[in-house]
């Protein structure tokens, strides 16, 4: 039986890195391919049965596996941005998500026959979107900023705030069905509440203060959010939910704490929990589903689908500057995703053990609605987008991953190009430099779950690694080749090709071409800045053309790109040599001094 269990915990782990890795490739979110890898393991073919797999554990892993969902989802909501979130954004996350709960609520209680607690329960899981399967739809549809950045604050902000909803409700119901007065379910409000502020002030406190070292800050504060869950569901039944969301909203806004380490740590490790945990439960499911079942399932979709999102999205944009078009798209635009999938699976666990009627449908309603949704919106919305004429064209703008002078050289060149650039790193100081000089930062790593979340990528179709870092500049490379393509990937080398090794000369061209010319290093280019180079952009014409701007400035001027008369930008790298022409905008490194006196005067941009 040892051998069976690890068996096949390790190949659930090996079928939820190829789920993830056959969404990263297809651009979709991970979770439709782990929902059907469970359904293909557990109903269909019969080959994982969780319950009797786990036995008396299932219950007690999947607590702990949401408990950290949720507490990963709560630190990334921050109240300083809440301000300047747009009134849209404002409205889809408070009255218009109370909107879509009660008339999904409603529809669940019409069409699939729930009772009024299990339909609000339904509602609650089912108006939250989320910042996972938003993100990899983004990149797929490229809309414009505005709806880009509507449908991706919404995902972020309503992930806990839909979270705390559900737990709500679910505590609502459990008094109820125990027979606890509505003081107990105060009680266990204020428990949960308290308990998770409690342990967000101690948590905090102490990684404030340098009170635990830094390689066990992510082990300190993942036993404090499990220990929290625990002991708060000990002295009262049921609170450790609210407990763990509290502590996660609590410790993401406190000041003078650090936790973007801890925060990658634990979007990693929930990656992990929820590759295992929805195989796992797609796999309880039974098939065929209770009589009614599929029909009420897909007919909740579709209400969900054409009536419930189009109305809240209409009621939260009323005196907006939204156009029509744009208030259609993002009327189509809802994925469910990680929140709705494991709190609705944890919840019918829990009031299918109390006997609570028609707890059972709520797994499968809810699955159905995610696989609807997901699937649906995922092959419709970039048609859609492009005949309601709010998707953004090629994507133009540039990923410039570095903050340093020449990084920053390199932005700000581009951006009074008229190229949108976005400068990420985590440096602070190089980014705040970067602020400072007026160009748009991402601070954090670009090749981070917490980028995938965050990082804006709405118009930017180029990757330029030119930090310090050469491995990071590597895993970059790698990271966005599927995101832009192959020939949209740029380095600066580190190393000249007589100091690199063969082996890692060989692994550097493979992963992207070098940025301007065979002898260009990050330390050379920082060095001439330094000397007093400058990055000079200059029209060309059919009387300055590009033999004219060499005699100007000497033969040692370096090309860096070319924009064409069209707008087309051209990156000058080791692969592809450019040969500007008349009409063209040169973008090059000068001497800090004309190479000859008399030399005509080119038209400066």
């Amino acid at each position: 039986m040892t051998i069976e269990l690890g068996l096949m915990l390790a190949g659930m782990l090996m079928i939820g890195f190829l789920s993830q890795w056959l969404a990263w490739r297809v651009k979709l979110p991970a979770i439709l391919f782990l929902l059907l890898a469970g359904i293909l393991l557990g109903p269909v073919s019969g080959l994982l049965d969780p319950d009797k797999l786990l036995g008396d554990l299932l219950f007690p892993i999947v607590s702990l596996a949401v408990a950290l969902i949720l507490f990963e989802g709560s630190l990334t909501l921050r109240f300083h941005e809440l301000p300047g979130i747009g009134h849209v954004v404002r409205g889809l996350v408070s009255y218009g998500a109370v909107t879509a709960l009660l008339l999904l609520a409603l529809a669940a209680h019409i069409v699939a026959g729930l009772s009024w607690s299990i339909a609000l329960l339904f509602g609650a899981l089912a108006c939250v979107t989320g910042p996972t399967v938003i993100a990899p739809m983004l990149r797929t549809l490229r809309p414009n900023a505005r709806i880009a950045n509507t449908l991706r604050w919404e995902g972020i902000v309503i992930d806990p705030l839909g979270a705390l909803f559900a737990v709500l409700i679910f505590e609502a119901i459990v008094s109820r069905q125990e027979g606890h007065t509505i003081g107990i379910f105060v009680a266990t409000i204020g428990c949960g509440a308290v308990t998770g502020a409690l342990s967000a002030w101690l948590t905090g406190s102490l990684l404030r203060r340098q009170m635990i070292p830094e390689y066990l800050q992510n082990y300190a504060v993942l036993a404090a959010v499990l220990f929290a869950f625990s002991v708060s569901n000990v002295i009262t039944h049921e609170s450790g939910l609210l407990a763990v969301t509290i502590m996660g909203i609590a410790l993401g806004n406190m000041r003078g704490v650090h936790i973007d380490d801890i925060l990658d740590f634990k979007e990693s490790l929930t990656t992990v929990l929820v590759s295992v945990l929805f195989i796992l439960l797609a796999a309880r499911l039974h098939w065929p589903l209770p009589d009614g079942m599929l029909g009420a399932g897909i007919a909740l979709f579709l209400i969900a689908q054409l009536v419930v999102r189009p109305l809240t999205v209409l009621l939260s944009s009323l005196g907006s500057a939204l156009t029509w078009r744009e208030r259609a798209l993002i009327g189509w635009v809802a994925p469910r995703g990680i929140v709705a999938a494991s709190v609705s699976a944890l919840f019918a666990l829990r009031l299918d053990a109390l006997g609570v009627t028609g707890a059972e449908a709520l797994v499968p309603l809810v699955f159905i609605l995610i696989i609807g949704t997901v699937v649906l919106q995922s092959a419709t919305a970039r048609p859609l987008a492009i005949w309601l004429k709010v998707a953004e064209p090629e994507p133009r703008g540039l990923l410039i991953f570095g903050s340093d002078e020449v990084a920053r050289a390199i932005g700000k060149a581009l951006d009074e190009a008229g190229f949108r650039v976005m400068l990420a790193d985590d440096d602070w100081e190089g980014i705040r430099q970067a602020r400072m000089d007026g160009l748009p930062t991402f601070y954090g790593n670009p090749a981070s779950p917490h980028a995938e979340r965050h990082l804006d990528l709405t118009g930017i179709g180029r990757l330029l690694a030119v930090s310090t870092h050469r491995e990071r500049n590597s895993l970059a490379c790698v990271h966005y080749r599927q995101e832009f393509g192959r020939d949209k990937i740029y380095r600066l080398r580190n190393l000249t090709p007589q100091e690199n090794t063969d082996r890692a000369a060989l692994s550097g061209s493979l992963l992207a071409p070098p940025l301007f010319d065979d002898e260009m290093t990050h330390g050379r280019f920082a060095e001439m800045l330094g000397q007093g180079w400058r990055i000079k952009s200059t029209r060309l014409s059919n009387t300055f053309d590009w033999s004219h701007f060499i005699e100007q400035y000497g033969l040692n001027a370096v090309l860096m790109f070319g924009v064409e008369e069209k707008g087309a930008l051209r990156v000058a790298s080791t692969k592809r040599g450019l040969e500007p022409r008349p009409g063209w905008l040169v973008i090059a490194l000068v001497p800090p001094a004309p190479q000859e006196a008399g030399a005509k005067t080119p038209t400066s941009v």
